[in-house]
């Protein structure tokens, strides 16, 4: 039996601060307006004559950007400000916002809290100050104070990244906290899209969008509390990538971006479509902060659908990866939104940790999710998955028979970190991806599974199969441990990018897969990443040494 499930509620999370939706919203409207135009084409002609100069340096020679042992470009890094100019800093800001409480903080717990992630395996650094902004004109203020002593600038929302992507910088800094600008500031159902503000979740979109009685939901389904802002900053995805594809595709239509230099830009217009030169809005998408902080989004929403959820078991990863590969390629592959692959040590990790009351059989699986138009559609979508998976050795097909068990069972899914986590209790965790072609997944999971089982360290594996994309989940106690899960983790990005494949499928770059860029893309693609960075960000203020960047050094240090 089908049933017909919202896509994108599973689990309810925590409110960051009141949403601001107007009901019956249908126009657009920007709580910033646009920015001058003769300043925006300065700056975006600046970047474009940067990379052509990068481009037509590659092509000449080397000579641009010199190999070396550890890779492309050994510029000096900029320097920061003193001691003294931070402190300095941290007066001009609370001067500045003196007339609103709580903008400004420099309490202990909140420098170190928003320095670390207990679900990162990355050692916290503090910041030397946390600035909660309200608006547009507020990020602008705080990064011309941040110009004025060169201090670094480090944004910081849902606190999901696994990377490090948010940790302070040595030295100190100014800690960007979005998570007061968490508003809808027009819905355009007409048009199918919305305009919001970088705090606000993901999960608390939907909900708004729902309890509006908008039938359309924004598809990129991350950690629950993930925010807007993050998404876009990692070019991040989920389980419905596979049908609704990433951050990086063209659910993202205009950015505003306060950039380092304290200029705002818009990145474009609100049309579905635009071939006016560079797309600088993906350029801002995956630069994790280091080109700019976003301050408003125009997101293209999707229809709901209706969808049933269903579970199978598999004697191996390799049936179970040919199930999905056979069922992809044929002709119910538009009624497929989401088909995870988990390993028997999730499973029974989850019959002892799970929230729902579900049990599964210990073995590798897939969960798939279905959507259609009509149940009927439903039903005939998920008989096809059930016949393809038989023929491959699948068995104990499990089609969820209300829509209160397809959400139990889908949070079973969606809860993995957490389940991961509680099979040793006060362990550190290190979570990371990789992604490959899907043809290639099977022998990159087993030959990872080896090298775990070798080891002996407890870790679960799952993964979005339609795109290639899985994560595995080490955990360790004390530091002799965590070095044997870093070098799996090597071994895991060096087998990955071999069979042509990535180091990160969506977790992002920032500080732990850093060191995998010149491998994956090559020295003169890092290169031109670099050229970029320092194009928009000649201080290095912004979010320094996350990605391809080096932490510039504070004065007299």
């Amino acid at each position: 039996m089908a049933c017909l499930l919202r896509p994108q509620l599973f689990l309810r999370v925590a409110k960051r601060g009141p949403i601001a939706p107007v009901r019956g919203l249908r126009v657009r409207q920007y709580s910033t307006p646009p920015p001058s135009q003769p300043a925006s084409a300065f700056r975006l002609s600046a970047l474009a004559i940067g990379l052509g100069g990068v481009v037509i340096g590659c092509l000449v020679g080397s000579q641009l950007f010199p190999s070396s042992s550890s890779g492309p470009s050994k510029q000096s890094p900029p320097k920061y400000g003193s001691a003294q100019e931070f402190s300095q800093a941290i007066k001009d800001l609370r001067a500045v916002f003196s007339s609103r409480e709580g903008i400004v903080s420099t309490d202990p717990s909140d420098v170190k809290g928003h320095g670390l992630s207990t679900n990162s395996y990355h050692i916290g650094v503090d910041h030397s100050v946390v600035v909660y902004p309200e608006s547009t004109e507020d990020v602008v203020k705080i990064v011309k104070i941040a110009n004025k002593y060169r201090m670094p600038i480090i944004p910081y929302s849902g606190a999901t990244a696994l990377e490090g992507h948010f940790i302070g910088t040595p030295g100190g800094g100014i800690c960007v906290d979005m998570t007061s600008m968490n508003k809808i500031l027009a819905i355009n159902e007409a048009d199918a899209d919305v305009v919001v503000q970088p705090g606000l979740g993901w999960m608390e979109l939907n909900e708004t969008l729902e309890s509006e009685g908008i039938p359309l939901f924004f598809p990129i389904d991350p950690a629950p509390t993930a925010t807007i802002g993050g998404i876009a900053s990692t070019g991040c995805s989920g389980t419905n990538a596979v049908r609704y594809g990433t951050a990086k595709a063209e659910w993202f239509l205009n950015l505003t971006v306060v950039l380092p230099n304290g200029e705002v830009i818009k990145t474009h217009r609100r049309s579905r479509k635009s071939s006016t030169g560079f797309d600088t809005t993906k350029l801002f998408i995956g630069s994790e902060g280091t080109l700019g902080i976003i301050t408003e989004a125009t997101l293209r929403l999707a229809p709901v659908i209706p969808t049933s959820v269903a579970s199978v078991q598999f004697p191996n990863v390799q049936a179970a990866v040919q199930a999905s590969i056979e069922i992809l390629r044929s002709g119910i592959a538009a009624g497929i939104q989401c088909v995870e692959l988990v390993d028997d040590n999730f499973l029974a990790a989850t019959n002892k940790y799970g929230l729902s009351d579900h049990k599964y059989a210990v073995s590798d699986g897939l969960f798939f999710k279905f959507q259609a138009h009509s149940p009927r559609a439903l039903a005939d979508t998920a008989r096809i998955t059930k016949e393809i998976c038989k023929r491959n050795g699948g068995t104990e097909f499990r089609l969820a028979g209300s829509e209160q068990e397809a959400q139990d069972i889908w949070a079973d899914r969606k809860n993995a970190h957490f389940v991961g986590c509680a099979i040793r209790p006060g362990a550190g965790s290190l979570a990371t991806d990789v992604c490959v072609p899907v043809s290639k997944l099977p022998e990159l999971v087993l030959e990872t599974k080896k090298d775990l089982e070798r080891v002996g360290l407890p870790y679960t594996i799952v993964g979005h199969v339609g795109d290639g994309n899985f994560h595995a989940q080490i955990l360790f106690v004390g530091d002799e441990e965590l070095k044997e899960v870093k070098g799996i983790v090597r071994r895991m990005v060096h087998r990955a990018i071999a069979l042509d494949g990535t180091c990160t499928g969506e977790h992002g770059v920032g500080i732990g897969k850093r060191e995998f860029l010149v491998e994956e893309l090559g020295e003169g693609t890092v290169a031109l990443m670099k050229s970029i960075k320092r194009t928009l960000d000649p201080l290095g203020l912004m979010n320094p040494g996350k990605v391809s960047g080096k932490t510039a050094l504070r004065q007299g240090n």
